[in-house]
């Protein structure tokens, strides 16, 4: 019962994590605006670690089971 709400949650965080990963790398490929207003390091640096860190919860949570 209590290994539900881990598996969604892993699931949810690890999606969003490799999808934020993936849209990065591609408009970063394309030399696009990752964040309108705002510097491409900067952009970049902020979205690659946050797409980091919600793939690594969402390995955590699977690793809770």
């Amino acid at each position: 019962m209590e290994s539900g709400p881990a598996i969604f949650a892993g699931t949810a965080f690890a999606l969003f994590g490799a999808a934020l990963l993936l849209w990065t790398g591609v408009r970063v490929l394309h030399r696009a605006p990752v964040a309108h207003g705002v510097g491409t390091a900067a952009s970049v640096t902020l979205t690659t670690l946050s797409g980091v860190v919600f793939l690594a919860l969402g390995v955590w949570f699977f690793g809770r089971i």
